[in-house]
């Protein structure tokens, strides 16, 4: 495992967020992250809009069904 700042994302039903800078461990084979107790309770405050956003992004959404 590596210490290591990373890209926590998360999505409930038609809420998406991305937290930017997140201390974790990784896992140098897999790539698996794990959080301290302290960053998880932080992270869920982030879940519950407890903080306001540094920035919004665009981002297109695409339908793999209609495709075909």
């Amino acid at each position: 495992m590596k210490e290591s700042l990373v890209t926590f994302s998360y999505e409930e039903e038609d809420k998406h967020l991305i937290v930017e800078h997140v201390p974790a461990e990784v896992c140098e084979k897999c790539g698996e992250k794990t959080y301290s107790p302290k960053v998880t309770d932080e992270l869920q405050l982030f879940a519950k809009d407890k903080f306001k956003p540094k920035k919004y992004i665009e981002v297109p959404v695409f339908d793999f069904a209609e495709s075909c």
